[in-house]
């Protein structure tokens, strides 16, 4: 019997081309990983993309290709789109931890030449001058508030405090705001990433996009060559803006459980029984839905009750699935966004929706100059909109609320709630987490039971940390 052997195909010593193609001949040749990769070169690694995977469109192959990008100064308007493919790794500037400059942001490639560009960078200006004025006296009053603990450095000190000044200031920065992102990819992703920014309504994210493609062809000069704007991407996105009602109204719960299966928690025993057992599901159902209260109960207890708090559920829980319709500050969707396991449609930044008021603002006596800003990023948002609706989204802050319709299974639910609501989370998305959890535990308090969360509550958060919402 040959021994078991494990190793790496080096990107330091083979290109991702090479090692995709090394990977896609294993089907056919009974070759070592090492011996098909000794005997490719660039070309003949370019010469099998092109026969297979553009000829032959066996794009699997070039998911063994992976790069990792970086991007600098670019918008978070604009990291929206890059942030949106579901199966890449991202990390960006926090922030948390981070601090902003007057000059920070992005003016939009389409005010270039427009009348507004000079009331646009003004405003800007102001913006981020009422930021940088904020921190001050915010975090003289977290400092008040938050004694150095016995033992604690300087620097331990200093990092939790300015987490939590920090967190509150970033209420005012506006989309333009420039960040830093890392992303790793593979190249049959990428080549997806890549169509969708060039397809993209903003021509900051265009240019973004064909900047992509550049590089990364230098990398991988076959898999993502043929990358390019999407018709129905485009022209898709310019009938819907047509014909799309333009309304705040509606209703004014801000988290709002609009779907469920009011039988789920059934299903999921029964998948879970189903899935250790030998029976046709709908035996497992007919079963599950025979036993007592009790018996259910014990094994809910049995699927969920061992988890500990960084444990990951079973998969079986993704047969039960949630959709909500929710209203974030864009702050929160910032973080919300990251969740790309759900399934998420967020609406077009505006201003129409009212801003959030954090209550140390206005502890620390900046109320305000704080409204004076948000007024401000209004009244031109309402010009940039006449102009254009998309580019008018650069210059709302991160206060100012946003819808976004999501949905996600129960598997996703637990990850969610359990990372957002910890008492280190951002207050924002902490209201939000403990929110959707309440929801969820009131229509299925079987299978939320186990749920790791802080002894705390949706509207305490709220009441704690909010002036308004």
């Amino acid at each position: 019997m040959p021994p078991r052997d494990i190793y790496l195909l080096s990107p330091r010593l083979l290109n991702p081309e090479t090692i995709a193609v090394a990977f896609a001949k294993t089907s056919r040749s009974p070759d070592s990983f090492r011996a098909i990769a000794a005997e490719l070169s660039d070309e003949k690694s370019a010469q099998f993309h092109e026969k297979w995977v553009v000829g032959y469109g066996h794009a699997s192959v070039a998911e063994h290709a992976v790069l990792h990008l970086a991007f600098e100064n670019v918008s978070r308007l604009a990291i929206e789109c890059i942030e949106s493919n579901r199966l890449a790794s991202y990390t960006e500037k926090s922030t948390r931890y981070q601090k902003w400059g007057p000059d920070d942001f992005t003016l939009p490639p389409e005010l270039e030449i427009h009348p507004l560009k000079t009331e646009f960078i003004k405003t800007c200006q102001f913006l981020f001058q009422t930021y940088a004025d904020s921190l001050a006296p915010v975090r003289s009053l977290i400092e008040a508030r938050t004694p150095r603990r016995e033992n604690e450095s300087e620097e331990a000190w200093d990092r939790r405090v300015r987490s939590q000044y920090v967190d509150t200031c970033r209420f005012i920065l506006p989309a333009a705001a420039n960040a830093n992102l890392g992303m790793t990819a593979n190249a049959r992703l990428l080549e997806h990433a890549i169509c969708k920014m060039l397809s993209h309504e903003l021509v900051e994210v265009r240019q973004i996009g064909e900047t992509v493609k550049q590089v990364a062809r230098a990398e991988t000069p076959t898999l993502v060559k043929y990358a390019d704007a999407v018709p129905y991407l485009v022209e898709s996105a310019q009938e819907f803006n047509n014909r799309s009602p333009i309304s705040a109204g509606g209703s004014t719960d801000w988290c709002r459980l609009v779907d469920y299966d009011p039988q789920a928690e059934p299903l999921v025993l029964a998948a879970l029984l189903y899935r250790f057992g030998d029976m046709p599901y709908s035996a497992a159902v007919q079963h599950v839905t025979s036993l007592s209260p009790q018996e259910r109960e014990d094994l809910a207890r049995i699927g969920l009750g061992r988890l500990g708090e960084h444990d990951i559920p079973l998969r079986e829980l993704e047969y039960c699935a949630y959709t909500f319709d929710l209203v974030m500050d864009q702050g929160a969707y910032a973080e919300f966004k990251r969740h790309r396991m759900m399934t998420q449609t967020a609406q077009r930044l505006t201003t129409h929706l009212g801003y959030a008021t954090p209550r140390l603002i206005a502890e620390a006596g900046f109320e305000s100059k704080y409204e004076q800003a948000m007024l401000a990023a209004a009244e031109l948002y309402e010009k940039l909109a006449g102009f254009s609706p998309a580019v008018a989204q650069y210059i709302v802050p991160n206060g100012y609320n946003r819808r976004i319709l999501t949905r996600f299974n129960l598997r996703e639910a637990y990850h969610f709630c359990q990372l957002r609501a910890a008492r280190n989370a951002h207050f924002s998305i902490r209201r939000l987490a403990l929110r959707i959890y309440e929801e969820l535990a009131r229509v299925h308090p079987l299978l939320l039971k186990y749920i790791h969360l802080p002894a705390e509550t949706s509207s305490g958060v709220e009441a704690d940390y909010f002036i308004h919402t």
